[in-house]
């Protein structure tokens, strides 16, 4: 049985726990957390479900216990087994690591309160993007010292990071004024119609309608490779949200600012009743089929399906809630059913809520935020056992009050591990690409100087986050860390790796739970070096950490 996350690399040197570390690198290692943490590990075998509770006018329902609650899977009741009321989970405030030490730890990276990430999708229409920019400043103007944690970014043609999590209005209304509209890279040209100019000649007109079906099919290919490069695109960036955002506490809520998405998280063969439909999509036409799929996004719901499900997995371990906001805001011609079925979809299966066919964007904004004073955190160990990637279907009821629920509607039971011929480290090379730290894996790290040029890189890996599985004489762990360097350019410039891949016994393995994992790695610094990044990876559940700062802080 794997017991958490674990790390890789057959080591050359020995792994020790006599090196002598600051003591405020071992003293943040061990604060204990005011709450249980419930961010959601596949191999503890412990489901998280976060539920927006509100009454019928909209207003968050406070001081409900564990006993109100009814939770089924699969139709099935469950036992609550941890219980987190609204707040309770993101109390601990922004302390920054001691000088010289690197740390994606929760206190390190966001303030307290549920941390919201700003996200637009620069795939839009350029018009539109310019219309959301004023109203994200909006937002954060009318917000200003109440504003929770918030991260500004941009989807290009992969994700960008303007602004990490801070509550500083001044911080955030700098990173959203240089957030410029650009023109959409994935956006196809439309060609304009052919007609005939002779009525009556048969000739001609064949002509030219074999011309038009030859640029429909042309335009449908462009249409097809602009899509199929948004799914990618928007798959990528939703692996990236999920390693920065999982080991922060709690909820997390990411506001999608998009006119459209690719794909939807529905699972085909979930079951829904007409009911539920008529809950979760109260602004869309319903069918138990599929809705308002264009041939295209149903092609791509087939043929990357293997790659949903899963990305879907992840966002659930990681707690994320997605609200999608429509930025084409008032559709005078009528609402476009798809691209808005679509949002609702994923907004339903995440626990979010979408916002679209409105002008006032930065109200489907604040709506976001308002949701956590009303989400309680729900955990339990599922009695069916067997991790079989299925899709399980959840339930949740109260007991009093007329209340109103909202939640994500399942899982995949999926085991962490290695994916046939997948290549993790190119995983890592992508997380390092994102300008924030990565947080499936938390350590700190430290560069010492150990002469010219050179530096030992000292990993404390929090054992806690790492998996490992029981082997003859203790606890078999394979994790890999990584340090390189980069200049001023962004190039680079050098790098070195390790790999733990070993048992330790009873006693060795507990301290790596007490007080981490500590490994040291020397590294050469090139002449005209500037920043250190850094990165473990858990070879068992393909978990990442990432952490990144320049040389010499």
């Amino acid at each position: 049985m794997w017991c958490k996350a674990p790390i890789r690399s057959a080591i050359s040197f020995s792994l020790t726990f006599s090196l002598t570390l600051s003591a405020a690198m071992l003293q943040a290692q061990q604060t204990a957390a005011d709450v249980p943490s419930i961010t959601i590990r596949a191999n503890t075998r412990l489901v998280v479900v976060d539920v927006v509770v509100t009454n019928k006018r909209g207003k968050p329902m406070a001081g409900l216990k564990p006993d109100d609650f009814t939770l089924e899977e699969n139709g099935k009741k469950e036992k609550v087994a941890v219980f987190v009321p609204p707040g309770a989970a993101n109390k601990t405030g922004y302390t920054p690591p001691p000088p010289g030490v690197f740390s994606n730890h929760p206190e390190n990276v966001s303030p307290a309160g549920i941390p919201t990430v700003l996200l637009l999708d620069a795939n839009s229409p350029f018009k539109d993007q310019s219309y959301v920019r004023s109203q994200m400043l909006k937002y954060v103007v009318e917000q200003g010292q109440s504003a929770p944690p918030i991260a500004v970014m941009t989807l290009t043609d992969r994700l960008h990071v303007l602004q990490t999590f801070t509550s500083d209005p001044q911080v955030l209304i700098a990173a959203i004024k240089h957030l410029r509209p650009d023109q959409p890279v994935l956006a196809p040209s439309a060609p304009g119609p052919l007609t005939a100019t002779a009525a009556g000649n048969s000739a001609a007109a064949a002509a030219i309608a074999l011309a038009q079906q030859g640029i429909t099919d042309f335009s449908n290919l462009q249409v097809g490779y602009a899509l199929e490069r948004s799914t990618v695109i928007t798959l990528e960036a939703m692996r990236s949200l999920s390693r920065m955002l999982a080991g922060l506490p709690g909820r997390k809520h990411v506001v999608w600012l998009t006119a459209s998405f690719p794909f939807d998280l529905r699972p085909e063969f979930r079951t829904v009743s007409n009911s539920e439909l008529g809950a979760d999509l109260p602004n869309a036409q319903k069918t138990l089929g599929r809705i308002g799929d264009s041939p295209f996004t149903a092609q791509q719901q087939r043929v990357h399906s293997r790659e949903i499900r899963d990305v879907e997995s992840q966002m659930a371990s990681a707690g994320i809630a997605i609200y999608p906001v429509d930025i084409r805001g008032l559709m005078v011609s009528g609402t476009d059913l798809a691209s808005t079925t679509t949002m609702e979809e994923i907004a339903s299966e995440t626990g979010g809520k979408a916002y679209t066919n409105q002008n006032e964007i930065k109200l489907g904004i604040a709506l976001t935020a308002a949701d956590a004073q009303a989400s309680y955190s729900l955990g339990y160990y599922p009695e069916n056992k067997k991790w079989d990637g299925q899709y399980r279907n959840i339930k949740v009821r109260l007991s009093k009050g007329d209340a109103q629920l909202r939640y994500r509607k399942g899982y995949f039971a999926i085991e962490p591990g290695p994916l046939k011929d997948h290549n993790y480290e190119q995983d890592v090379a992508a997380a390092l690409e994102v300008d924030a730290p990565a947080t499936q894996i938390l350590f700190q790290g430290e560069a010492k100087p150990t002469g010219a040029g050179k530096v030992k890189v000292i990993f404390l890996v929090d054992g806690h986050t790492l998996a490992s599985e029981e082997s003859a004489g203790g606890r078999k762990m394979d994790v890999s860390l990584y340090a390189s360097v980069y200049g001023p350019n962004g190039k680079m410039l050098g790098s070195r790796s390790a790999r733990v891949n070993r048992t330790f016994d009873d006693v060795t393995y507990k301290q790596i739970l007490d007080k981490g994992m500590l490994v040291p790695l020397d590294l050469e610094i090139p002449a005209g070096s500037r920043e250190l990044r850094l990165a473990v990876l858990d070879n068992k559940t393909g978990y990442i950490g990432t952490v990144s700062g320049a040389l010499g802080q």
